[in-house]
């Protein structure tokens, strides 16, 4: 079966690259502005940290931030990067930490590598028991949108310039939520591809299932400039807290 862990890894080689085409790197200052704020001072934990895109300018700003990802790869990256930050390898689905944190993020659609329900209730579990008394978790996901699919299936063009074309091809499986996608890198004469299967979620099944793990949402964002979240949205930031009336 096919799995996010599968493509991410064999991506590291070009991540950065990519994130900085497709704007993400510029917008990590936003984001790393977003969450300290939210931090205010305090140490925060990362699910999925990568290369540090967002973690690095997040330390810079006073955060003393840890991190988990499941790739080596990516991991590797980041230890060039910096020595700052600790990072280990491991399964976000099912973490344990003896560290509390100000503050858990799972960002840019990271959340759905996990291809069950299960495992994304078992990392919003983990993520809550990993939060201290004031602790805040964050979610950027994106909205689930299936305009232009045919079948099933559809192809987007997501980036073009003189020497890269970027598509995507995915199959829609309803049942299961998954999405099984294909994501193609032309560039001069070389090809890269890079399957997964990802689980897409809703915002509503999100708070559901937050709120089953005794977090409850707090704040809903349409981008990291805190814009509003509305039916023409495309992703959102949630930002959940402890439910004090369950606990």
């Amino acid at each position: 079966m096919l799995s996010g862990e599968f493509a991410y890894d064999r991506f590291a080689s070009v991540y950065d690259k990519y994130t900085d085409m497709v704007g993400k790197v510029s917008e990590s200052e936003e984001t790393s502005a977003f969450l300290a704020r939210l931090c205010r001072g305090g140490n925060a934990l990362e699910l999925g940290i990568g290369s540090g895109r967002v973690a690095v300018p997040l330390t810079e700003r006073g955060v003393t931030v840890e991190g988990i990802d499941n790739s080596e790869n990516m991991l590797k990256l980041l230890a060039d990067r910096t020595d700052l930050i600790k990072a280990w390898k491991g399964n976000i689905a099912g973490f344990s930490s003896e560290q509390c944190y100000r503050l858990v993020y799972c960002i840019y659609n990271t959340f759905m590598v996990l291809v069950t329900r299960e495992e994304q209730i078992a990392c919003l579990q983990s993520a809550a028991d990993a939060l201290d008394e004031e602790g805040v978790l964050v979610v950027e996901l994106r909205v689930p949108a299936f305009d232009g699919f045919v079948n099933g299936q559809k192809t987007t063009t997501m980036f073009v310039d003189h020497e890269n074309t970027f598509l995507n091809a995915e199959i829609h499986d309803p049942i299961t939520q998954n999405l099984i996608q294909t994501f193609l890198w032309f560039s001069g004469t070389s090809v890269r591809r890079l399957p997964e299967r990802l689980r897409y979620v809703y915002h509503q099944e999100l708070d559901t299932m937050a709120e089953h793990v005794g977090l409850k949402l707090s704040e809903r964002w349409g981008d990291w400039k805190r814009g509003a979240f509305t039916d023409a949205s495309k992703r959102h930031v949630s930002v959940y807290r402890r439910n004090r009336l369950k606990r």
